[in-house]
């Protein structure tokens, strides 16, 4: 690899829009960080990767836990110089709950990884992402109000909140930015939340990844 090679990281990239992103990314020659805490799911992304020509860098670790994660952002500083997209497809999705009935481990457990990794995160990766021009981009899921989301409506409405504010401080210094609404995808988060939809009727992942790709690069 060269130092022109484009340099992806996908945060949440076991399974979802995050490994249809990487494959799609690798898919356009770009090198791709994947960044996941299930090893086998990560494996199998990397077997398909390989398999359509592209490459990947697996970093099977948690990103709600900081250690690792400035480990990382130092070794990408170190090999690359910086990166020049970081897709941020990890989420805590707690159990559907009236909100005088919400479980306080799954609360504190959204607030640690949809708002405190976030803010963790975007100050390790902006000067990576800086260094190389590159961009951010979040997915927003808005279900802040909605009955029985109140874990997961509030703490992903903190993190676009988070990721907004961002976005305005570096709008004319970079990095760039961006907030994505995907599609309803037929993803394992979607069917905890709706089990019995029919999943026929949602946009495919792959799709999904590429739209919103060609909309960015």
């Amino acid at each position: 690899m060269s130092e022109h090679d484009k340099i992806a990281l996908v945060t949440g990239a076991s399974r979802g829009l995050g490994a249809a992103l990487a494959e799609s990314l690798a898919g356009r020659g770009w090198h791709v960080l994947a960044v996941a805490r299930t090893v086998g799911a990560l494996e199998e992304l990397d077997d398909r990767i390989r398999r359509a020509g592209g490459a990947a860098t697996l970093a099977p670790m948690d990103v709600g836990q900081p250690e690792p994660m400035v480990q990382m952002a130092q070794a990408v500083l170190g090999r690359w110089g910086g990166l020049d997209l970081w897709a941020h497809c990890a989420i805590h999705a707690a159990p559907l709950s009236p909100a005088g009935h919400i479980d306080a481990k799954d609360f504190q457990k959204s607030v640690d990884l949809n708002i405190v990794a976030t803010r963790g995160l975007i100050q390790l990766f902006e000067p990576l992402l800086r260094a190389r021009k590159g961009s951010a981009v979040f997915f927003d899921d808005p279900r802040a109000g909605q009955k029985f989301f109140g874990s997961y409506g509030a703490s992903k409405a903190a993190q676009i909140a988070l990721a907004k504010s961002w976005q305005a401080e570096n709008e004319s210094i970079g990095p760039r930015v961006i907030i994505a609404e995907p599609a309803p995808m037929p993803t394992a988060l979607r069917a905890r939340f709706f089990p019995g939809e029919d999943r026929a009727r949602l946009t495919p992942c792959t799709a999904e990844a590429e739209r919103i790709l060609a909309a960015l690069l």
